[in-house]
């Protein structure tokens, strides 16, 4: 046998078997082969690592200003004392250079003082908060395929309630730990023969699952979609267990990094920060693939991931769509969120994504400011003309330098093209969606009778 044969047994194996027919446990195993070969495809592809490198950038411009406003946040409960604690435990793989470091970034938050700010300096302040919060949703929602992000008041409620919280939370479950291992009881244990390992590895997994409760907070707060918490959990795990042994590996390549000193100089721990920071958000967006692919197994297939709509799938898609969010809004039924919308139709979220937002672009439907977005119609429902659905999901991703209308085109076509618009037209002529919704109520009424 071959290589190409034994690659075609091991992909049939792997793709074409059936999970359901396999006992639990050997569905587990390639499901969770599936799910890592695809997270690899996507690291391949170059998109998880070009997000990376942009949260880098967006993070040396935001982090000052986001210490800060956590600083002073800290400053209220007398606890302001434990970010530089803080930065260095996570710094630590840096070894020397994230002592350096840490000393150099509290130094920066000292010296702004929040309330001798001005109001532009503080509205500047926020704005590189919230800017660093939009790049991550932005970089997960891209991991979650989808495309459209948080309206402006979600972002700054939301955002504003991580940022204020979020320290508060982090440094109480830091404190929690610390006081656990420090309390009498604690030590008690510790000197005790045989109890001494045992605490040591207390903490070890205390601090373990501490990073996988922060990652599975992000996972299932930050992307503008519903993540269930058992997907979510299960990106966190493989995040944390990359991430502490990122840590490992990051410490020997500092260890080893002198010729970086010798020619960068004091510079060369700027360097060093940004490779970690690459690297730590580069984990972040792995976690995400997992949680992704955790929740949508559907997708690991490499013959999943390109996702094309033909015209007559977006038309009928976009007019189903209009007609569930009429007929919820009419009769007062079950609003629709994206994934109900999505689960109804019977098709994926991202195929469904991509009929939602020209419908929005074109003022049809609107998003609710819900804590659970759902779809509503944007003007009355005898004021939506089907023609004017027709048109926003017939062109779709349109532009004003590439459309009909630019094409170096021929009569007889333009003719012919007219008289087909034409013919629509005068089929849909002045229907409404509320004629739609009637027309449907009649329907099902007929069918029932």
């Amino acid at each position: 046998m071959n290589f190409a044969q034994i690659s075609s047994t091991l992909n049939t194996a792997l793709w074409d078997t059936s999970l359901a027919t396999l006992p639990r446990w050997q569905a587990w195993i390639i499901q969770m082969l599936r799910i890592l070969i695809a997270t690899g495809r996507d690291i391949a592809e170059g998109m998880l690592t070009l997000r990376a490198m942009g949260l880098v950038y967006t993070t040396l411009l935001s982090l000052v200003p986001l210490l800060a406003v956590s600083f002073s946040v800290l400053k209220g409960f007398g606890v302001h004392n434990q970010v530089e604690p803080m930065l260095l435990s996570v710094l630590d793989p840096l070894g020397d250079k994230g002592v350096e470091l840490t000393g150099k970034i509290i130094g920066f938050v000292d010296n702004v003082n929040v309330r001798v700010l001005g109001g532009l300096s503080l509205v500047f302040l926020f704005y590189t908060v919230i800017s660093l919060m939009t790049k991550i949703e932005q970089s997960l929602n891209s991991t979650w395929r989808i495309r459209g992000g948080r309206n402006f008041i979600q972002r700054i409620t939301e955002y504003l309630s991580v940022v204020m919280i979020g320290p508060i939370l982090i440094f109480t479950g830091v404190g929690l730990t610390a006081s656990i291992s420090t309390s009498a009881v604690g030590n008690a244990l510790a000197s005790m023969e045989g109890f001494g390992i045992l605490v040591y590895y207390a903490g070890k997994l205390a601090s373990f699952f501490l990073i996988v409760g922060a990652l599975t907070f992000i996972y299932v707060l930050v992307p503008n979609t519903r993540v269930k918490l058992m997907s979510a959990f299960t990106g966190a795990v493989v995040a944390a267990l990359l991430w502490k042994l990122n840590g490992k590996l990051f410490a020997l390549f500092v260890a080893g990094s002198t010729n970086y000193s010798a020619i960068y100089s004091s510079f060369a721990v700027v360097i060093i920060f940004m490779i970690w920071l690459y690297l730590s958000w580069l984990i972040l967006l792995i976690g995400a693939s997992v949680s992704f692919y955790k929740q949508n197994p559907e997708r690991t297939s490499s013959r999943q991931q390109v996702l094309r709509l033909s015209t007559r799938l977006r038309e009928k898609i976009g007019l189903l769509v209009m007609l569930r969010i009429g007929q919820s809004f009419h009769y007062d039924g079950e609003k629709l969120t994206r994934q109900s919308l999505a689960k109804t139709l019977d098709i994926a979220t991202e195929a469904l994504s991509l009929v939602l937002q020209p419908l929005e672009e074109r003022g049809l439907v609107t998003l609710s400011y819900d804590k659970r977005p759902v779809y509503l119609p944007a003007k009355s429902l005898e004021h939506i003309r089907i023609r004017d659905i027709w048109d926003a999901v017939r062109s779709a991703e349109e532009s004003s330098y590439l459309n009909p209308g630019t094409v170096t085109s021929d009569q007889a076509v333009d003719a012919l093209l007219n008289d087909i618009n034409e013919s629509i037209y005068h089929t849909v002529d002045t229907k409404t969606l509320l004629d739609l919704v009637e027309h449907s109520a009649s329907e099902q009424q007929q069918s029932a009778a």
